[in-house]
């Protein structure tokens, strides 16, 4: 099961607040009060369904994402998050594989194989494979970067696709580093350095490497082709051949099923707040 479907997308919560606000008229006929101003917004009804305690639960999607939400029998009340029953059973993980449409990443990810990317760790015959969306600027991506170090001295080849939707110097620093002559030392270099003061390069920059900046950019259409909403966002094939996709920064318990490698010792202290 995906990581991400539980999570509600921004937009998403904002119309669905302002429909508790103001409840308005029905978008339809079917559409309860507390759905109408994100049907209104854009957010399309997948699916309604009966959910236990009179409640009816209803799959959202926009765009490629999908959630999971449930109104109350008079329609004017909306349950967003976890529904747990009388035994303690994670309701909304049934519904979510009962009801959310599994979505296929094969084209996607051959299209990942083919993206702007900077390899790193073993080279040559890796053990296993895995690509990682990442923002120069992210702190989170760095931290990911610090955690798959022993992955990659036993094995791993991580596949960083850079993007820039962090600010204006996201889109410079991933310049710099995909027009390197060696783009491996430099995406080591730029992590390294990562928090500290940072001085363009004047010769990197869009207008002097416009097929660079293009290739960044689709990286970023290519990662919401993915459902990925921020940095870092992982991709990877498990052991049967299936793609799969983590949003933010994994907990360090989650590493060997993404990097499909045994456990490895992550002694870095400023990762202790991922175990």
């Amino acid at each position: 099961m995906q990581a991400y479907k539980l999570a509600l997308p921004a937009t998403v919560i904002a119309a669905l607040a302002a429909a508790l606000i103001n409840t308005g008229a029905l978008a339809a006929q079917q559409t309860p009060p507390a759905l109408a101003r994100a049907v209104d917004a854009g957010v399309k009804v997948v699916k309604q369904f009966p959910a236990p305690s009179g409640l009816t639960g209803w799959v959202l999607a926009q765009g490629a994402r999908h959630s999971l939400v449930y109104t109350t029998a008079d329609g004017k009340t909306l349950v967003a998050g976890a529904l747990i029953d009388e035994r303690g059973q994670n309701l909304s993980a049934q519904h979510e594989d009962m009801y959310i449409p599994q979505p296929d990443f094969g084209a996607a990810f051959a299209q990942l194989e083919k993206s702007a990317f900077i390899a790193e760790g073993s080279l040559k015959n890796p053990k296993s494979v895995i690509y990682a969306f990442v923002d120069p600027n992210c702190p989170y991506c760095h931290f990911m970067w610090r955690a798959v170090q022993p992955y990659e001295a036993a094995g791993l080849q991580v596949r960083w696709i850079p993007v820039a939707t962090l600010g204006p110097t996201s889109m410079p620093k991933a310049i710099e580093v995909l027009a390197a002559p060696d783009k491996t030392a430099a995406f080591r270099r730029m992590e390294g350095n990562h928090g500290k003061p940072w001085k363009p390069d004047a010769g990197k920059t869009e207008q002097s490497h416009p097929s660079v900046a293009a290739s960044i950019r689709r990286n970023g259409e290519l990662m919401e082709a993915f459902g990925i909403a921020g940095t870092p966002g992982v991709v990877w094939r498990d052991k049967q051949g299936k793609v799969q996709v983590k949003g933010g920064m994994p907990r360090l318990s989650e590493l060997p099923s993404i990097t499909g490698l045994p456990e490895q010792p992550v002694t870095d202290p400023a990762l202790a707040k991922f175990k």
